[in-house]
């Protein structure tokens, strides 16, 4: 299906007169002609952005509340949905209030990674729908709390792994599906950004006006208030921190492994991870690493990634790529990319527009120059954040399931957190049993994927 067909399918699910009604049951199917109202929690650049988007751009769906513990970004996200729809939004600092409101039918959360899932999994059991930003997790105890959540309360849940809803990403998966690309041998993934960290700033006993400090760190162990984790207006330093993310990794690699993952067939979990990783490039103190290598065994096949912050030279795919499907980026200086190597042709595949790129082994053209590859089958993208947000309000109507399906993108965000975990004890291999969701060589490794949480805001062990 191309990209105007879906978006004109999704678009008719929607359509109708605007109608409010109560809070739907867990097997009722949201008629077309039912309005959805959806309340961000975590108002920055992306959460506010995209909500905005999907409100915008599907029928019958409104804002109807907000909710940040930074009083600055939320002042700002109250207006900006008061410009869109018309009406004052329900702002709060606490996101159970939001839970507890039986008019809202979808918490959009767009936190800081280390409060997506505790937020999920109370969203699900207050019988509301989810739209979760990645990382979805921060380990793999939680990940699979959130599966479960979302499979006991019957809810909705679309994990914004954008990319799974990205019609080149499908021509791509049914291309090596039928065998053009032959076996696949290994897939390497790169996220080779470029960023300077700077020196930490010491901790301040007192935390600014504009900010509930304490509600913030949520599930992670109380700190006095950190000027280098957060920011009245941006994002902050927070992916310096294990108790708050995954570093780089979770931040745009797992966008990479994830598409990765999904045009290859969404294989289960590897048997093995082997990472190196350090704070070698600049010597810095942030926690997580500037650069890591990490290797991962699928048995039949190898997929790797290289990712950092140490490479400026590198770019992501440009936005005029990003918005135009008959344009390719230059793969060699692409930061974001994936290389598949079959035993017929190698593809190059680009995460949020870039397209895919095939190069077949018999198709090179000699010249005198020595040998230039030929491109033997292509198809170009665009940023596919309008498909997610439509096949979302269509999963909400049909109660048929999301591209961003819990368990696939658990498994995705399990890549991250092997990756992370080798390389916290100790830049080692370590053996996965994908069944158990355990490591079976070390006791340090599965303490770090259980996780721990601080009294009030603790992800349960029966959701």
């Amino acid at each position: 299906m191309n990209r105007r067909n879906f978006l004109q399918n999704s678009a008719l699910l929607g359509a109708g007169l605007t109608l409010a009604r109560p809070l739907h049951g867990a097997d009722n199917v949201i008629g077309a002609n039912e309005r959805i109202n959806m309340a961000l929690i975590g108002c920055g650049s992306r959460g506010l952005r995209t909500i905005l988007s999907c409100a915008k751009h599907n029928a019958n769906v409104t804002i109807t509340a907000v909710c940040d513990v930074n009083r600055s970004k939320l002042a700002k996200a109250a207006k900006a949905v008061e410009k869109l729809t018309g009406k004052k939004p329900k702002v709060t600092e606490e996101m159970r209030e939001l839970f507890a409101d039986k008019e809202i039918d979808v918490a959009w959360i767009a936190t800081p990674e280390h409060w997506h899932m505790l937020a999920t999994i109370w969203a699900c059991q207050a019988g509301k729908d989810v739209y979760v930003e990645k990382n979805p997790s921060i380990n793999i105890f939680e990940g699979r709390q959130m599966v479960k959540a979302a499979q006991k309360y019957n809810r909705v849940v679309q994990v914004g792994f954008q990319n799974r809803s990205a019609p080149y990403g499908f021509s791509a998966r049914q291309y090596i599906a039928d065998g053009k690309l032959g076996n696949i041998v290994a897939v390497k993934c790169y996220n080779l950004l470029g960023d300077v960290p700077g020196k930490r700033k010491p901790l301040q006993e007192k935390a600014p006006d504009w900010i509930n400090w304490e509600r913030w760190v949520g599930p992670a162990p109380l700190t006095n208030f950190d000027p280098n984790a957060v920011k009245i207006d941006d994002r902050g330093g927070w992916l310096g921190y294990w108790a708050y993310s995954g570093g780089s990794l979770a931040d745009d690699a797992s966008h990479v492994m994830d598409l990765a993952r999904m045009v290859i067939g969404d294989p289960d979990h590897p048997q093995s991870v082997y990472a190196w990783g350090g704070n070698h490039a600049y010597g810095s103190d942030r926690e997580t690493p500037e650069y890591q290598s990490i290797i991962y065994d699928f048995g039949k096949f190898t997929l790797t990634c290289e990712n950092g912050i140490a490479t400026p030279y590198m770019r992501k795919v440009p936005g005029n790529v990003r918005g135009d499907p008959n344009l390719f980026p230059d793969w060699k200086l692409t930061s974001t990319r994936t290389e598949i190597y079959g035993t017929k042709g190698l593809m190059y595949l680009g995460r949020h527009g870039g397209g895919w790129q095939v190069i077949d082994a018999k198709s090179y053209n000699k010249n005198t120059h020595g040998e230039k590859a030929v491109v033997v089958a292509q198809e170009g993208g665009k940023m596919p954040d309008p498909e997610h947000q439509a096949n979302f309000v269509q999963a909400l109507r049909t109660r048929k399931g999301a591209n961003g399906d819990p368990e696939q993108c658990h498994k995705s965000a399990t890549l991250v957190h092997l990756g992370n975990i080798a390389c916290r004890t100790g830049n080692r291999q370590l053996l996965f049993d994908g069944k158990a969701e355990k490591f079976t060589n070390s006791d340090e490794a599965n303490i770090l994927a259980r996780g721990t949480y601080r009294k009030g805001y603790v992800v349960p062990e029966n959701v």
